[in-house]
């Protein structure tokens, strides 16, 4: 009898590929976040100058989405994925030249241009190269190191702030940008069955995927945008992205300026909490699903409970931090409320996977455009709250009043979940 071969593993080399990526996403996007009050004073802006000049990293990152996706669909992520990252880390580096808001507001724009195709195409990968019993764990994997890569960002910032003036550390984050864009080209193929490290018996674990791969730029429009579960799809993403968008824009600042810590090592550690235990949501939602799904006998209803749940704890715990004077309380609130926020992170990525299919990239770059539409709009309502409610007792703004906004934006957003079938094919592919 002769012996059957094992399935080689360089699938899991795409979700390395993934992970290091998401990581240094969110290093860059985080990083002004922690520069803040550095660049408000050297620049001589105010809040709501700087609130705009967040919108417009978001306004952008939006816009590009369905045109990300749709490249990644039509081209393959392989050249999609290596031309934006060079182009963010070339606007990553460029932070360091600016001179004034509008000048950084424009850099932030063409920066979150670049952006904006990375988890479309990341999510377009792993239709193609994960079986579909891997794939949602791939995303809470994924997404976990995304936020972690956020939550250690302030202290890396931090870290070289005391060393070395603040535009050092975009330099260095850029350049970790470019080495990523050289090793990924030179490594991935966008079909798998190109690749010379994947065996036969792989290629026949990934056979489901045979039609997913290749160029789909002939996306059905009209079923996308008349789908009920894709519309729900994008109103909870938004709901869901406005207040997170607080975690890497405002916080730092509200760290200071609430609490009145100045010390910056102190600040950065206590900046860790929500998007570190964002990160657990993620890879914990992730490991749940299918326990959940088969503890329900669905994967549609573990996906509605857990999503749900997520929304409405989320809630739960910012109005719980509100409430708090200390801030490691305080902290540790909004940390929960971010990890409520995660545990919805991989039922909404792995909707757009299975009702997507081959357009997987192209319907999680409109989802993701939906969610950024909300952070274009969040940091300027943070901005306009802080500078219109500065009193001599609140010389800094009403941050609770912002974060009460973002409570309510939570609990809207778990009713979305009960209506949305995350699980029907946007098109029945035919077996070939």
């Amino acid at each position: 009898m002769l012996n059957q071969q094992a399935p080689s593993r360089a699938r899991h080399w795409v979700v390395v590929f993934a992970v290091t990526l998401a990581v240094l996403s969110y290093i860059d996007r985080v990083a002004i976040s922690k520069a803040t009050p550095y660049i408000m004073d050297d620049l001589g802006l105010t809040k709501t100058q700087m609130g705009r000049v967040f919108s417009a990293f978001a306004l952008s990152y939006a816009l590009a989405e369905i045109p990300s996706g749709w490249m990644g669909d039509k081209l393959g992520p392989r050249n999609v994925l290596m031309r934006i990252v060079i182009w963010w880390s070339v606007f990553t580096a460029s932070v360091t030249m600016m001179w004034n808001g509008l000048s950084l507001a424009i850099n932030q724009f063409l920066f979150g241009a670049g952006e904006a195709g990375c988890f479309p195409n990341l999510t377009k990968t792993f239709t193609t190269w994960l079986p579909s019993n891997e794939r949602v764990r791939a995303q809470g994997i994924m997404w976990m190191s995304a936020r972690w890569g956020g939550a250690f960002t302030p202290i890396l910032c931090a870290m070289i702030f005391t060393v070395l003036p603040w535009r050092a550390a975009f330099l260095i984050f850029a350049c970790l940008g470019v080495i990523w864009a050289v090793f990924f080209f030179r490594w991935f193929r966008d079909d798998p069955k190109d690749h010379p490290a994947v065996n036969a018996a792989e290629l026949a674990l990934l056979s489901e995927n045979r039609s997913l791969t290749g160029s789909h730029g002939d996306v059905p429009w009209r079923k996308l945008i008349s789908n009920r579960s894709v519309w729900l799809l994008w109103v909870q993403y938004f709901l869901i992205t406005y207040p997170w968008y607080f975690y890497i824009t405002w916080l730092s600042t509200y760290i200071r300026e609430y609490y009145g810590i100045q010390d910056e090592m102190l600040s950065a550690r206590y900046a860790i909490f929500p998007l570190l235990f964002g990160g657990i949501g993620c890879i914990l939602s992730g490991l749940m699903l299918p326990r959940i799904a088969k503890l329900l006998g669905s994967t549609t209803k573990a996906r509605r409970v857990l999503a749900s749940s997520g929304f409405l704890g989320a809630s739960a715990f910012l109005l719980v931090c509100i409430q708090q004077k200390d801030p490691l309380y305080g902290m540790l609130a909004m940390g929960m409320a971010s990890f409520c926020n995660d545990l919805v992170m991989p039922c909404a990525w792995g909707s757009c996977m299975d009702i997507g299919g081959k357009y997987a990239g192209t319907l999680s770059g409109s989802m993701n455009m939906m969610g950024n539409m909300a952070g274009f709009v969040a940091p300027q309502v943070g901005g306009i709250i802080l500078d219109a409610t500065r009193t001599t007792a609140t010389p800094q703004g009403d941050y609770n009043m912002f974060i009460y906004t973002m409570a309510a934006a939570y609990f809207l957003g778990a009713f979305c979940w009960p209506f949305i079938d995350p699980t029907k094919p946007l098109e029945q592919t035919e077996a070939h």
